[in-house]
């Protein structure tokens, strides 16, 4: 696939254009060349948010542990609509860092789901789930099953579960897809499915793209991080062509009979999974399932984790638009 229209240096603010290149470095710095990630390490920069029960814009946080033995848990973000006693839709969502880095508590995606709940509003459930490489392949996706499999049986309070949508970026975009497809294979008895919201979705494959070749360097996400990332998830001596990761590839599984929801898919013109996305789209299309595609052509990789790019007040409109069409809620704004 052609990635005609790539733009090689992103308009960014002065700020982004210093911390992405100190980010990077220490994210570099905590990959071991043998596959293992510096723990310690990464926990000097990776900020935690602790739980608060006095509203923050509005919205209150809990946790709630699924399976303590896995570590397997989530973040419920509850906006003052919810305490107010309106029923909402829920966001199950999922977290990125190419499967092996953050957490459900790590303070951008606590900020960021904060955001997402009192914004839109609904109710976020922010899955916390194993990392690799000590879990890999299909570890995150049997979390991201049983997460949604305890929401059925314990449904939140004021969360109508019946409006569901699975969302995640990067890796939790990934996640994401795969835990569609496997919940639509399901029967649950409360929770329904009614979208599915990939944020930029971390894919991959053994030919290389044209916007992989062209951005391999950034910034944020590189092509050289990107197949460390890979190696570390992936089943021992698979390649980048396991169903995993190149979901419409040479090895994937039809998913034309799958139960499946209509799909708002996010891309980002400057990032260097840009091609993958739009690989993505088509093979939802060839399979029969409805989607939208959005294409930010200045976007990087993780704009939406920043508040100052313009493209992430977009975001947030076209995902409170997809959830209102779904759901009809909103209609009363």
């Amino acid at each position: 696939m052609a990635g005609g229209g790539i733009r090689k240096s992103p308009e960014l603010p002065l700020r982004l254009r210093l911390i992405l290149p100190i980010f990077s470095a220490l994210t570099n710095v905590s990959l071991r060349r043998n596959g293992t990630v510096n723990r310690r390490l990464i926990g000097l920069f990776d900020f935690k948010s602790s739980t608060n029960k006095k509203p923050i814009k509005g919205v209150t946080t809990s946790d709630t542990t699924v399976d303590s033995s896995r570590n397997l848990w989530f973040r419920l973000y509850r906006p003052r609509e919810a305490a107010a006693g309106e029923n909402l839709p829920v966001i199950v969502y999922f977290h990125g860092g190419g499967f092996s880095l953050f957490a459900a508590n790590s303070k951008p995606y606590n900020d960021f789901c904060l955001n997402l709940s009192q914004i839109l509003p609904a109710v976020v459930v922010s899955v916390n789930y194993r990392l690799s490489p000590e879990h890999r392949y299909p570890s995150q996706y049997d979390d991201g099953v049983d997460a949604l499999k305890f929401l059925d049986d314990n449904p939140p309070e004021k969360a109508d579960i019946s409006r569901c949508f699975i969302a995640g970026d990067s890796a939790g975009g990934n996640l994401a897809h795969h835990v569609t497809v496997r919940a639509g294979e399901l029967e649950f008895r409360n929770l329904k499915i009614v979208g599915l919201i990939p944020i930029q979705p971390f894919f991959g494959g053994e030919e290389r793209t044209d916007s992989e070749t062209q951005l391999a360097r950034g910034p944020f996400l590189t092509l050289k991080l990107a197949d460390w990332y890979w190696r570390a998830f992936l089943p021992e001596g698979s390649d980048r062509d396991h169903p995993a990761a190149n979901v419409f590839g040479p090895k994937s599984s039809d998913i034309s009979g799958v139960k499946f929801p209509k799909s708002l898919v996010f891309v980002g013109g400057s990032d260097p999974l840009k091609d993958r996305h739009k690989r993505y789209c088509e093979g939802l299309k060839k399979s029969g399932k409805e989607v939208k595609m959005v294409e930010y052509g200045n976007a990087i990789h993780g704009f939406y984790a920043f508040p100052e790019l313009p493209e992430s007040g977009l975001f947030l409109d076209e995902v409170r638009q997809f959830i209102k069409e779904g759901t009809g809620f909103g209609d009363q704004s």
